[in-house]
């Protein structure tokens, strides 16, 4: 048993017609996380006893005829932004270590349960989810299983870490700003941010960290998988008044098998620095894609100016609301202090006409991609994931050799925008990093992108 190479679907499939029990497949996936996680730190707690116990009740239901649902048996990390009961929430602060363990899921958890999952552990973050790296002053560096030394991004690193080293099928990630996209490209995965709302980001316990900027979803290695789990956990949900109706239908039964490419795409590098080795994979990405009869339309740039200081006016006035009470406190001297100097830019330079001004401007960044998408008769942007590569533990990415802070730039629009939007393995650079390619979507085309993801997928990957 490999999780890298099969799919949380079939292990559910083969649980629920007795090929095999929920026991064994969390046995196994125990036993790799016993050997690999030294070496990589994607789980930062784990319950085996607890594990085991959810498992022999999966197995108890089927025995009697029941019907566990259909992720019966999968084996799941939850990043550790989120509630699981039994475990306690640290958001990756050493000031939250002590706490007491959750006594209830979040919503998405709970869903994640109730369709057969088994909780084994929680995955690591970074504080707060606050960057694209997964360095906590809690539990440390997440490393990338698959290229050792290098980050495996953040903020969802330790779930996409346990992905690729094959602890887990299956993992939760949020995404307030690439934060699931940014560590599945550089651990070599798809990782797709529904929009918002979709899977509902409220619990018993209130708003998610980063506001509105936050999206919930599934992680694994490939797109199919992650559509399959999602049919079991969208809809909306009392505690989050933004959530999303549940779709009308499934969407996995249309995109399980071939899907035809889309006709028309826009791609675009939104006239930003990329390295080159980065811009040379995906434009040989995008020229495969054209072979499959897909017309591809270049645009220089599509925004009027960087969305970044939006984002980050936004961004930084979440982690303020969160993080000013502790002031003074000795909480506040264990925070990271890159997430000290977020809150300190919001202290400073962000009133609330700043605020509210930021919250217009994605109205503006919105129409103009969507302008862009009109005027060019498409309904998919492509770009980079990320314009820089792989970054080196504690450093930041690289672009042309340099290293530089603005190396994850073309992910936080989606957000800011609500956009549905993914990323697919477009390649390999000539030193064996892997490339990511990201497909951006109109508002609510959720299947629009994943269809093109699927396509993307077995085209690159053939």
């Amino acid at each position: 048993m490999d999780f890298r190479s099969t799919t949380a679907q079939d292990l559910a499939t083969r649980v629920r017609a007795r090929q095999m029990t929920a026991r064994d497949i969390v046995e196994h996936a125990l036993a790799v996380i016993e050997d690999r996680n030294p070496s990589v730190n994607a789980f930062v707690s784990v319950d085996a006893p607890g594990a085991l116990n959810q498992a022999d009740r999966v197995d108890r239901v089927i025995a009697n005829g029941g019907d566990p649902g259909p992720l019966a048996g999968v084996p799941i990390g939850v990043k550790d932004l989120e509630d699981a009961k039994g475990f306690v929430t640290t958001n990756g602060a050493q000031w939250r270590r002590e706490r007491a363990p959750s006594t209830t899921d979040s919503v998405f958890v709970a869903r994640l349960r109730a369709a057969g999952c088994i909780v084994v552990g929680k995955t690591n973050t970074p504080e707060h989810g606050w960057t694209s790296e997964t360095i906590s002053p809690a539990f440390g560096a997440t490393n990338n299983p698959s290229y050792p030394g290098r980050s495996a991004g953040g903020s969802s690193g330790g779930s996409a870490a346990a992905l690729a080293a094959g602890m887990v099928p299956l993992a939760t990630g949020s995404d307030g700003g690439g934060s699931i996209r940014i560590p599945a490209a550089l651990c070599g995965l798809s990782g797709f941010k529904p929009s918002q709302g979709r899977v509902p980001a409220g619990s018993a316990t209130g708003a998610p960290g980063s506001g509105l900027l936050s999206v919930k979803g599934p992680m694994t290695a490939r797109v199919r998988d992650a559509v399959f789990v999602l049919d079991a956990v969208m809809g909306p949900d009392p505690t989050d008044p933004f959530s999303l109706p549940a779709p009308n239908a499934p969407w996995f039964p249309d995109l399980a098998g071939y899907v035809a490419p889309p006709k028309r795409v826009v791609w675009s590098t939104l006239g930003y620095d990329v390295d080159p080795d980065v811009l040379a994979t995906c434009e040989s990405a995008i020229a495969s894609i054209e072979t499959m009869g897909t017309d591809v339309v270049r645009v220089d740039a599509v925004f009027t100016d960087d969305p970044v200081w939006t984002f980050l006016q936004l961004w930084s006035v979440y982690a303020q609301r969160v993080y000013e009470p502790l002031r003074g406190t000795p909480a506040w001297d264990t925070v990271d202090p890159g997430l000290l100097d977020t809150v300190q830019f919001a202290v400073d330079g962000v009133d609330a006409p700043a605020f509210a001004g930021a919250l217009d401007a994605c109205y503006r960044y919105n129409a103009e991609i969507e302008t862009c998408l009109t005027e060019h008769h498409a309904d998919l942007l492509l770009t980079p994931t990320v314009a820089g590569l792989p970054p080196v533990l504690g450093r930041p990415g690289t672009i042309d050799g340099v290293e530089r802070l603005d190396w994850v730039r073309y992910t936080y629009p989606c957000n800011l925008t609500r956009r549905p939007a993914g990323t697919v393995v477009a390649g390999h650079t000539p030193g064996g990093l892997p490339v990511g390619l990201q497909v951006i979507g109109r508002p609510l085309a959720d299947v629009t992108v994943l269809r093109a993801m699927c396509t993307f997928e077995d085209l690159l990957h053939s």
